[in-house]
This record gives C-alpha cells, sequence and structure tokens, in this order.
C-alpha cells in the first residue's frame, strides 16, 4: 500500500446550483484531515445557466461539463478524476469532520466501496426514522444522498453508472455492487437536506419514492421509472 497511497477525487454533479455550491466547497474544505488526502475536487456541470461554473471555479474545484443527466455527470467526471478513489457527492450533501481520512482508512483495509451513515438537516421523526435505516447493510437502504466511495478499479470494472437510467442511477449501480462485492457502511454520518421533503411533503414524498422502489423490483424500465419520477416529483 506504500506504493499505492489513498488519494481521493471528489466527484459532484451540479446543474444550476450556485447558491449551494459555496457552502458545499467551504463545508469541504472545513472538514478535511490534516492528513489531506483529496487528489481533486471535480464538479461536473450539465448545463448551467446561472454562475454555477464561475462560483465552483472562484472556490478552487476543477470544473468540467458533461451532458445533462446524473449518472452521465458522474461517468464524464470518474473518467477526468486522477485519484484511485472516487468520492461521488450529492451538492446537498455534507460528509463528516476528517471525511477523507475516514476514507482512505477503509480503503487501506481493503473496503473498496461504501458510504456514510445519514441524517438529515431537519428534525422531523419520520425522517429521523427513514435515516435510521442507513445503518443496515442491505441494498434497499442505500441511496445517492449518504454519497458513495469507490476504488478507481473496482468502479471500472462495474463499467460505471448505467446512463440508460435518468434517476435512481445510484440505487442500479449499488444493487451490482451488493451482488459481487462486500460493501461498507461507515459509522459517521453525512447529513443531508430535506428540502425537497419540506417542498413537496414528507409523506408524500417518501411514498412516491417507495413507489418508485416498488416499479424498479416489478421491473419497470428507466424510462418508465423517470416518467413517474417526471409526473409526482419534478412537477413541484
Amino acid at each position: 500500500m506504500k506504493n499505492n497511497p489513498p488519494q481521493i477525487s471528489i466527484v459532484i454533479p451540479v446543474l444550476n446550483e450556485e447558491k449551494s455550491i459555496p457552502k458545499l466547497l467551504s463545508h469541504l474544505k472545513t472538514n478535511i484531515s490534516k492528513s489531506n488526502f483529496i487528489k481533486e475536487i471535480i464538479i461536473v456541470d450539465g448545463g448551467s445557466t446561472d454562475n454555477t461554473v464561475s462560483i465552483a471555479k472562484e472556490n478552487g474545484a476543477i470544473v468540467i461539463s458533461s451532458k445533462k443527466g446524473r449518472a452521465k455527470q458522474m461517468n464524464t467526471g470518474a473518467k477526468k478524476a486522477t485519484g484511485n478513489i472516487f468520492y461521488f457527492l450529492h451538492i446537498d450533501t455534507f460528509p463528516p469532520k476528517n471525511f477523507d481520512a475516514l476514507i482512505a482508512n477503509a480503503f487501506l483495509k481493503k473496503q473498496n466501496v461504501g458510504c456514510f451513515q445519514m441524517k438529515f438537516d431537519n428534525n422531523h421523526l419520520f425522517l429521523k426514522f427513514f435515516a435510521w435505516f442507513s445503518k443496515i447493510n442491505h441494498k434497499i437502504c442505500r441511496g445517492g444522498d449518504q454519497s458513495l466511495f469507490i476504488s478507481k478499479e473496482l468502479f471500472n470494472s462495474l463499467n460505471g453508472f448505467n446512463e440508460n437510467f435518468i434517476i435512481y442511477e445510484d440505487n442500479e449501480f449499488i444493487s451490482r455492487v451488493y451482488k459481487e462485492h462486500t460493501f461498507t457502511i461507515l459509522p459517521q454520518k453525512v447529513k443531508t437536506s430535506a428540502r425537497r421533503y419540506e417542498k413537496i411533503g414528507i409523506y408524500k414524498l417518501q411514498y412516491y419514492f417507495g413507489i418508485i422502489h416498488l416499479k424498479k423490483h416489478f421491473g419497470a424500465s428507466p424510462c418508465e421509472l423517470h416518467d413517474y419520477y417526471k409526473k409526482k416529483i419534478a412537477i413541484h
């Protein structure tokens, strides 16, 4: 391992996130460990029409362009990344203190793929209940808001994210991971925004997510999942 030290490339897909970019990049800088295993922070822009790109560059991130769609954007970021660990992060998810060291230590223990547990920035009991399940090591309890670290080698062996999925791309990818590899859940927690729950309604949005999971379980295509998402969630 001495010849192959952990070097983390953070990959963040964005679209019109000028308000969120400064907060996340500032958080990352102040919560990196003294060892600093971060090789680079890559912002993958899907065609923003606001000041997302310029603000990201001003805050020291590498910015690259991609076709719109989180799977496409994350794959594009992975191709650009030069670290031997990829850390895929959503714009409204904030990793714990010393997150880079925690990921690096997992990598050194040959834990090549995993995530953190999760909590919301809202103390509603229903959200606390669902966040609690993020400690359970089962694919049904996974999601992109928990963030995802994975070795470059393993990511490439799985051929990256399936770009047919406009939504559900994280779940589909992690389902493939669980079939053949040991998935690690670190006990520390990321904090993710409940803004969509607050906008649509906590119970209503969780119901919609549940239906999406059921549809996928019973064989719905990526297009069918996206159509349901557009009708029930994206309209808000």
